[in-house]
């Protein structure tokens, strides 16, 4: 393809890109790690370009849909291509409103819509989706597009409707298929209610699903047992899909960063002023040193976590959005996983959240025999079994939970491809020695590292440190760290 790429593409994304750039729906069925946003990105260009469309609706997920803003479109975007993009967001300042009122400005420019799934449950979202679709030729994506799967969300209907008003259309997933093969119907409609053959649920689930008439209460429904004639379901995606996987990928560079974004919830916000404040005046009472600067930061990076020592030395726990985020990126890894935790505590609320988190069935999604760990409260033998299941492909065991301090030297992870930094420490060695794990001979698929970040907390500035290779514990001095709280 005859294309000025900012970034080059790898074989396959060129491959997928080829297959669907001219077309008015397509779904990039491609695992998390492999570029499927670059392949957007550069489709979106190859359109704009062409003077095919000339704005652009993208939608993810509530912990994704900045990083399309922040570093996906900056990346891969070609810088001869004039564009605005703008960052939806519920709460509108003046500021924010001019912003999003510059979309509707005439002009020859790119205009980017980034918004988070959650807002088409919203009147407010869905209205201003609707106008921004209409006052143009627009390309609209749905990132993770399992998040439309489900027949009666409100957000689905939303978000199925506003897809008409989109001249092309685009759905991006790692695993099209999370519980069943019914979750396709509705992210094939949003692309073409034609596509599949079926323009009811109702009709699709007979024909792919096995049923079985049950009563309960004096009613009698169809409750699905199987699912047959997959290869024919498989044969119809195949026109309009692109399906990547990792082990496929043998042209991909080594390994991949991503960040998960969470926003704190209320009671976390309070809290985190209220100590921001307390360390501020502590450190300007103080001589100021590197230790004592470090001490404040960690006292507010366990806010960012969900929990905090009270003056009693008691730890009380925060509602926060962590825990719940780390189960969504879960149901998006294929295979076994490396979980870190800087914090003991963090250990021990991961572990409950994976042993009994459950489907909307009340089904235990992974169970207690999921999970090892891998830490100071580990004992030797455990340990050694600990590595021997989580290497183990035949073995229950999908995921490790360890401190980087405890785990991250000297052991073989291989059998994962997958590594979560759920909370971060400050010590760059540990940090890269911990990745080293899964990267190291043996391993044979594309490795994604993912740190799980609280927006506007001083976990953005960690990991943005960590990823400049800086060793917060000893290269980075007590004044900065100050201007870091």
């Amino acid at each position: 393809m005859d294309y000025k790429f900012k970034t080059k593409p790898y074989k396959h994304q060129l491959e997928a890109l080829e297959r669907s750039h001219k077309r008015k729906v397509y779904a990039y069925f491609m695992e998390m790690g492999t570029g499927k946003s670059k392949v957007l990105i550069d489709n979106m260009a190859i359109l704009y370009d062409s003077g095919k469309i000339n704005a652009a609706l993208i939608v993810a997920p509530k912990g994704v849909y900045k990083n399309w803003y922040d570093s996906e479109l900056p990346v891969h975007l070609p810088d001869h291509i004039e564009h605005r993009t703008v960052l939806w967001k519920a709460a509108v300042s003046k500021q924010q409103e001019r912003l999003l009122n510059d979309l509707f400005v005439p002009g020859e420019d790119l205009r980017i819509l980034v918004m988070n799934v959650e807002a088409f449950s919203t009147e407010k979202g869905v209205e201003f989706a609707s106008r921004f679709l209409n006052a143009n030729n627009a390309l609209m994506a749905i990132d993770e597009s399992t998040t439309i799967k489900n027949p009666d969300a409100k957000r689905t209907r939303n978000i199925v409707a506003l897809g008409e008003m989109a001249k092309y259309r685009r759905i991006l997933t790692g695993s099209p298929v999370t519980k069943s093969p019914l979750d396709l119907f509705k992210q094939c409609e949003y692309l073409d209610p034609e596509l599949l053959g079926y323009t009811s649920y109702y009709a699709f689930r007979t024909r792919y699903a096995k049923l079985r008439t049950a009563n309960f209460g004096g009613k009698s429904f169809q409750l699905v047992v199987g699912y047959k004639n997959l290869e024919e379901l498989s044969e119809k995606l195949k026109p309009f899909s692109s399906r990547v996987l990792k082990e496929e990928c043998l042209d991909l560079p080594p390994y991949t960063y991503m960040k998960r974004t969470i926003q704190l919830s209320a009671e976390q916000k309070s809290v985190y002023q209220q100590m921001k404040k307390e360390a501020v005046a502590f450190l300007n009472g103080k001589s100021m040193t590197t230790a004592t600067a470090l001490v404040q930061l960690m006292r507010l990076q366990q806010i960012t976590c969900g929990h905090f020592k009270d003056d009693s030395g008691q730890i009380q726990q925060i509602k926060n959005n962590r825990v719940s985020e780390l189960l969504d990126v879960l149901s998006e890894v294929e295979g076994k996983a490396i979980i870190w935790c800087h914090w003991r505590h963090d250990i021990e609320n991961v572990l409950k959240a994976i042993t009994t988190a459950k489907d909307s069935q009340k089904n235990l999604l992974y169970g207690p025999r999921s999970v090892v760990t891998y830490y100071g409260d580990t004992s030797t033998e455990d340990r050694q079994k600990a590595i021997k299941e989580i290497q183990d492909p035949n073995s229950e065991v999908r995921f490790l939970i360890g401190t980087p301090q405890t785990g991250g030297y000297g052991i073989t992870l291989t059998e994962a491809n997958t590594m979560i930094y759920f909370s971060n420490g400050y010590d760059l060695e540990k940090r890269t020695q911990s990745e080293a794990r899964i990267n190291r001979i043996g391993q044979k698929r594309k490795m994604t590292y993912i740190d799980i970040i609280a927006e506007d907390t001083v976990d953005e500035r960690i990991v943005k440190a960590l990823n400049k290779k800086q060793d917060i514990a000893s290269e980075i001095m007590g004044e900065e760290l100050k201007a870091w709280i």
